[in-house]
């Protein structure tokens, strides 16, 4: 590797004392390079919307020496960015990494969903580094593979659930996990989520576009004449995106401008993850950490109904946790579409107006709330709104900081980056194998049970759920077609399929 920086290089010019100990932050900077870390060598692959931020946080901590993007104009107008370190720029990742794959040290992959794993499985078995944003995968069994190669390779690995590096975070979980509200009872958590479009019959294509000017005029000439026109504006929008390099493994399907690329992509089950994939990696966070919820037993949602191709409008969902040695049995609930719990729960603590994102846990003692998606902010509240006092003396990791971490986003990129330094890949929060990866699981086994609540309002069958063996265990008996793609999906136009006897070694 060409990341050659010594220990007492790093801590002299980075102000870095190693993670768990406090240094001084600051505010967030403009593109800069620290120069400590200038020969960490790294490839952005997807640097458009949220990987605009991360490629260039990222770029922070070391040299960018590589761009990848389905949108030449969006991966043209990143480069800029990076004018001094002049990367090399693509379209396909597969091109990147034939080319530069011994030139890298580190990925960054900000892509949709469903390219996730095929992206940074391919690094983690050449031994690089990945920062990947959430949700970790489109799928459960994806999200166990890439734990499993991270420990296998011995890589360090962050998810971009940012949150996992603030003080209140840990802080919270640290002292729910200490007792301060007794024992944990239930879990709620809410979102605003969906911002994108979802629903059933959503999809469109050339064929079916035509179809709809027959049903709307009886003039051929005027069909065929509004049909040419809406061809050329299909073509006309793919001349800058890479559309084959998009779709990637998924099942193959016509582009349509504004239906998937660049952000719709989210409410489609092919190519995303829906409100719970988008937002619980941040909203459900704490409440993971706080009380261990891996390896759901059992869930079952309802929704506004969908047609298997689009994710619903709404939904609602019920987890079933089994009893582990420090908490009995629970309930965990998901909303999202902007409804939340009971308004009795907030009532009985006397939180008003509660927002249209956040969690709360339920004890013994009293409730721990968030306002928010990060756990930014908590209140710990007995019975009838009385503030609970927090634990004395409950230690916590504190995350590493320096002159830009005073945004938490790029804090967890510095995080990151200190375990690659440190040769350490526990250092990161939200590493693949002990994290990140449980954390993707158990969200995405909600949207095995939104895929089984297909009908309008009512309730869907139950998943029951071997989380060790990654099986649903009442398959046989389910009415849904295709649940168990969503488990171990198969992987399309020549992309190389996963070989699933690993989870045997994970047992």
């Amino acid at each position: 590797m060409s990341f050659q920086t010594t220990r007492r290089d790093f801590i002299k010019k980075s102000t870095i004392a190693g993670a768990g100990f406090l240094c001084v932050a600051g505010s967030t900077a403009k593109v800069a390079r620290a120069s400590a870390l200038e020969s960490l060598a790294i490839a952005g692959i997807g640097v458009g919307g949220k990987g605009s931020s991360d490629i260039q946080q990222a770029g922070l901590y070391g040299k960018v020496v590589a761009l990848c993007d389905i949108d030449r104009n969006t991966l043209e107008g990143q480069a800029k960015n990076f004018a001094e370190t002049n990367p090399k720029l693509y379209t396909d990742y597969r091109e990147l990494y034939a080319e530069m794959m011994d030139k890298i040290d580190a990925v960054v992959v900000s892509t949709p969903d469903h390219t996730h794993t095929c992206i940074t499985a391919e690094a983690l078995k050449a031994g690089k580094h990945a920062y990947v944003q959430k949700p970790l995968t489109r799928t459960i069994g994806e999200a166990r593979y890439l734990g499993y190669l991270a420990r296998k390779y011995g890589v360090c690995t962050q998810m971009g659930n940012q949150g996992s590096t603030l003080d209140s975070m840990r802080r919270c979980v640290a002292q729910i996990k200490a007792g301060v509200i007794g024992e944990i009872l239930a879990v709620h958590i809410w979102t605003n989520r969906p911002i994108w479009a979802q629903g059933p019959d959503r999809d469109m294509t050339l064929a079916k576009f035509k179809g709809q000017l027959a049903d709307e005029t009886d003039d051929p000439e005027e069909i065929e004449e509004l049909y040419e026109e809406k061809v050329a504006q299909v073509q006309k929008a793919q001349e800058r995106i890479d559309w084959n390099s998009w779709i990637g493994c998924a099942p193959m399907r016509e582009y349509w401008p504004g239906l998937y690329h660049d952000f719709q992509w989210r409410g489609w089950w092919d190519f995303g993850t829906g409100s719970l994939g988008d937002m619980a990696c941040h909203t459900a966070n704490m409440p993971y950490g706080a009380c261990d919820l891996k390896f759901p037993t059992e869930v079952v949602a309802e929704s506004s109904g969908h047609d298997y191709n689009s994710f619903p409008a709404s939904s609602k969902i019920w987890f079933q946790f089994p009893a582990t040695d420090n908490r009995d049995a629970i309930e965990v609930t998901w909303f999202d579409a902007r409804t939340r719990p009971d308004a009795k729960i907030f009532e009985e603590y006397a939180i008003e107006n509660p927002t249209d994102s956040g969690a709360i846990i339920i004890g013994s003692k009293g409730c721990a709330y968030s306002p928010d998606d990060y756990a930014q902010r908590y209140e710990l509240r007995a019975k009838g709104g009385a503030k609970i006092d927090e634990i004395e003396g409950v230690e916590w990791r504190k995350a590493p900081e320096d002159q830009h971490s005073g945004n938490f986003d790029a804090r967890n990129k510095l995080e990151w980056v200190t375990a690659i330094k440190e040769n350490d890949p526990s250092i990161c929060w939200s590493n693949f194998p002990d994290f990140a990866g449980p954390l993707t699981e158990t969200i995405l086994l909600g949207n095995l049970a939104v895929y089984a609540a297909a009908e309008e309002g009512k309730r869907g069958e139950t998943i029951k759920w071997n989380a060790k063996k990654l099986e649903v265990t009442n398959l046989d008996e389910l009415k849904t077609p295709g649940v168990a793609e969503l488990v171990r999906p198969e992987y399309e136009n020549g992309y190389e399929k996963i070989d699933w006897s690993f989870i045997d070694e994970t047992l």
